[in-house]
This record gives C-alpha cells, structure tokens and sequence, in this order.
C-alpha cells in the first residue's frame, strides 16, 4: 500500500488522458519503418482527406483536414497511410479496460480520449498526481504508446491541460488554481464553446474565460438553458458535469458512406443503400433490437434528399427496409447526382418486447440471419452477403465519434480474421 504522509485529498479529482496522434502512433508502433517519418492516415488507399498525421508531419504544417496534394506539397517525403479502424478500435479498448484498474469511474469521450473520476481513489492510491501518472503508465503498459494527461477538479480544465504538454505528458491544474490559470484564456479554447457562442459571448464583451465573470449567470441560462449555465461555471473552473459511466440506450442507429461524386446510376445508388441497411441490420441483431422508423436520405448537389419511413413492423432485416428505400427512391429522386447515403433507425427497441398481433412470421428469416451473422462475426463482416454487395465500397469503416468499446456504440466489426 503506497504511504499516504502529509496529504490532503483534494475534493473532487478529475483526470483527462488524451492519445498522442493515435492513429498514427498505432501505424508507427506496428510498422518500424514509419517511425520517425511523416505519415498520414486516410479513410483507404483511395482517400484524398487526411484523418490525422503524425507528429513529423505536423512539423511541416499537415493537419487534420488537409489534402494529400496540399501535403505533399508541404512535404515531399510525406507518406499515406491507409487506415484500420479494426487495430485502432482493439488497441483503444484494451486502453479504456486498463484504465479501469486505476478507478471504476471511466467515461470513454472518444476512440482515443477517456475521463477518469479518482476522487475516490485517493485513499487508495494516494495523491492525484500519483493517480494521474500511474494512468500514464497502465496506459503505456497494454499499448506501448504515449498519452498525455491532465489533471484538475473538474472535466472542462482537465481537458484543457492535457493539450499542453505533448507528447506524453503530465499537466496539473489544482483546483484551487483553476480560476487564476484560466483568467486570460480565450473562452472558444474550452471544449464546448465553439464559434457560434463564442460570438455570443464576444459580442458582450466576454473573450476570456476572465471577462466571464462580467456577464451574469442567468443571461448564459436563458438563452442556452442549461448548456449555458455549465458554460459559465466552465470559465471559472467549475464544471459541474460528472463523469458519465452509464451509456444511455441509443435514441438512434445509422450507417452512412460517401458515394463517387454526383452518381446518377439507380443500381448503384441502390447498391450503396444495401450496403448500409446490411450493416445497420447486422448491428440491430447484434444488440437484441429491432426499429419500424427509419430515416432515409440521399445527399445531393442542392442538399439533402427523403424523409422517415415505416416498415409494416419492427424488424432487424435488410429486406423490408431496403423496400422502403427503393420507395423512397421512386418518391424523391428524381435522377439528379447524389453525393452520399444516410439510413438510420430513429427508434431502435429490444426485440425481447411481444410482437404485434399482425406481424409478419419471419422464423425462416430469423434463422437464416441468425446463422449469417454466426459466420460474419467469426470470419469478418461479409463473409456471406447479397450478391448485389460484391461491387460494394472498398473503402474501411469508420470510427463514429460516438464510439465505444463495448455495448451498441461498438460500431467497428471485424472486416476480416
């Protein structure tokens, strides 16, 4: 037990562990040949889009964002790098479960970003700042990659003081510190304040997270509820958001893709909507849900295209969702260019709940299912699928911000074992 002298517990611990160029420090720790150079990942050989960089790359001005063209401009010896969600969703579970030795209270924020709650952890552990670098290292330990930490008494300055030592290090923030060490920051460099209320705020006179204490509380409560109310007990330090553990039952599901520009082929564009019903279905099953509402869009050179539609009863079928796909598609489109597909089940439920009286008996569908997906999760995604799927996209999945390691945010499937 580690000895505990001369230490006050601090009254609430919050710590910030934030993955150094993840992606890409996966692609350097699994390939020897790329560290030290400056690489960028992209969404597949045929991206053109750069997702992250490494920190060499970032030395010669390529980020997020930027064109492959445009970096290899900045620099010649850039190279791209095609990406794999699987690696990057198994290597960030195994860092979000190593996390949980160090405290119980985890909430993963991203693929590569996770809130940890010691608060309670201090009469085991000792210190924050023993807690914060122990994290470091059970994070190093299961992954061999850098992280850097910050630690403060609440979420928003944890965040912000990850950001300053890059890579792989430690920044701590006492609570009692918070207010004088955010006094002349920039409100719009905390996480949530983005350009629209920075505008807001900018427009009263409030830039710093100093000037916030100018404008009253009730101004930010009436005109953002409660979002605005945090904001200002944000700039003070005082973020009052817990660390949420509890992932709350979808309200939705969906899968999308990005089509070749301005496609104007019905089978293809019906090819590209299977594709997502298959997986959105596949991953219903997966979780015991089932939907009967399902919104449909193509998006299109003058914007976004469909609406809701319902299935006859819930399901977790491809079928009679792709029926209402194709009806959608004779309802709407009328032949311009479509740039990309959305299909999302707005109202997924446990299929556990009694059926409807009329529902359709689709036993022999449900074992079929049942033995497809059986094959799919053992030898990868589309292992067995419709014909009509062999000319789908190459291109890999994609890592949702809303991703998870375990539960129906777990979005990556493994393409292939």
């Amino acid at each position: 037990m580690p000895s505990h002298q001369n230490f006050r517990p601090w009254s609430r611990a919050i710590i910030h562990v934030d993955m150094n160029a993840f992606f890409a420090s996966v692609e350097q720790l699994d390939r020897p040949e790329l560290r030290g150079r400056p690489i960028g990942i992209t969404n597949g050989e045929q991206g053109t889009t750069i997702i992250t960089s490494s920190y060499e790359a970032r030395a010669h001005g390529i980020k997020t964002g930027m064109r492959v063209k445009e970096a290899l401009l900045l620099c010649p010896r850039f190279v791209q790098v095609a990406a794999r969600p699987e690696r990057y969703a198994t290597v960030s579970t195994a860092i979000m479960d190593a996390l949980t030795t160090v405290t119980p209270d985890v909430e993963v924020f991203s693929v590569d970003e996770a809130f940890l709650d010691v608060t309670h952890c201090q009469s085991l552990w000792g210190p924050p700042e023993g807690i914060a670098e122990r994290a470091r290292h059970a994070v190093h330990q299961v992954s061999g990659l850098p992280c850097s930490v910050g630690l403060s008494g609440d979420k928003t300055t944890a965040k912000y003081a990850s950001d300053f030592r890059k890579p792989n290090g430690l920044t701590v923030i006492p609570p009692w510190e918070t207010a004088q060490r955010l006094h002349d920051v920039p409100v719009t460099e905390l996480c949530g304040i983005g350009p629209g209320i920075g505008a807001y705020l900018a427009a009263r006179g409030v830039r710093t997270c100093g000037d916030m204490a100018k404008l009253p509380i009730s101004e930010l409560g009436k005109r953002f509820g409660g979002i605005g109310r945090r904001i200002w007990l944000m700039a003070q330090g005082l973020d009052p958001s817990p660390v949420q553990i509890q992932i709350a039952d979808p309200k939705s599901m969906g899968h999308g893709k990005v089509l070749p520009p301005n496609s104007r082929s019905r089978l293809e564009i019906i090819m590209y909507m299977e594709h997502m019903v298959f997986k959105l279905s596949a991953r219903l099953r997966r979780h015991g849900l089932q939907a009967q509402t399902f919104a449909i869009g193509l998006l299109t050179g003058d914007g976004w295209i469909g609406g809701n539609y319902r299935t006859v009863s819930p399901v977790d079928d491809t079928a009679p969702v792709l029926a209402v796909c194709r009806h959608m598609l004779d309802e709407c489109w009328c032949g311009e260019g479509v740039y990309q597909v959305q299909i999302t089940a707005t109202d997924p439920r446990s299929a556990a709940v009694q059926g409807e009286l009329f529902a359709i008996d689709c036993a022999k569908q449900t074992v079929r299912n049942h033995v497809m997906d059986a094959i799919n999760n053992k030898y990868g995604e589309f292992t067995l699928m419709p014909a009509r799927l062999l000319n789908r996209s190459v291109m890999p999945n994609v890592i949702s911000p809303a991703w998870k390691p375990h539960g129906h945010r777990q979005t990556i499937p493994n393409s292939k074992k």
